[in-house]
């Protein structure tokens, strides 16, 4: 069954991969300097909270926790624009991305301002604006369904991108989106860790950029053949 995307699919790739960008961009601030918890990696809290069971590892449940429920939330809030606005996609993933881009500009400008710090309980009130957004994302690109574009969970992806080439079962057409995808979180992650080096703010500013590029193409990028055929 084809994609059908509500945009040119060059575009709405070039999108979702300016996202999966964005998802490198917080789990590299949120792991390097909120507590060694993870936004958009839900998988790494669950282990982070089993581990926590050994005491003599002396690791803190209360990240993860604050990290897991503000995705949940960010992710329902992302099933109620679907359920509201899913009829009209454009306005749907344009309205939604730009919800997150709104979150993640507010938590820059709360950071660079000093009103919120990575230090203290204030470390929680980041990570819960962070876990929200990135929630928010994943819900929003789960029911749009592209494939190969999660924009945040790779291990389906690097499995599929190794399994299915031509030095294995030789299935996998046009790998080069999943290789994308790979390559767009490294390159946000490590994007992520040098700006800390020098700004907090400004890391979280780079991945808000990211995520308002990719509103912006939902909104105004050409349509695609297929919405305007079903139209």
């Amino acid at each position: 069954m084809p994609e059908e995307f509500p945009v040119a699919r060059r575009w709405a790739v070039g999108a979702l991969l300016s996202m999966t960008f964005a998802s490198g961009v917080v789990d590299a601030v949120s792991y390097l300097r909120l507590g060694h918890v993870f936004v958009a990696n839900m998988t790494g809290n669950v282990v982070f909270l089993g581990l926590s069971v050994a005491k003599a590892y002396h690791l803190s449940v209360v990240g993860p926790v604050v990290a897991l429920g503000a995705f949940v939330l960010g992710a329902l809030l992302g099933g109620r624009l679907n359920k509201r606005f899913g009829r009209r996609p454009r306005f749907w993933l344009a309205a939604a991305f730009a919800w997150q881009a709104a979150l993640l500009t507010l938590t820059t400008v709360l950071t660079g301002t000093g009103v919120l710090r990575d230090e203290g309980g204030a470390t929680l009130l980041v990570v819960a604006l962070l876990g929200g957004c990135c929630g928010l994302q994943n819900a929003t690109v789960g029911l749009l369904a592209p494939r190969d574009l999660t924009t945040s969970v790779l291990t389906r992806t690097l499995t599929a991108l190794t399994s299915q080439s031509v030095f294995g079962a030789g299935t996998g057409a046009r790998p080069h989106r999943r290789a994308g995808s790979v390559l767009a979180v490294f390159a946000g992650a490590a994007t992520g860790g040098l700006l800390l080096q020098v700004t907090l703010a400004g890391a979280i500013g780079l991945a808000a950029v990211a995520v308002t590029g990719a509103a912006t193409v939902f909104a105004l990028a050409p349509e695609s053949r297929t919405a305007a055929v079903r139209d």
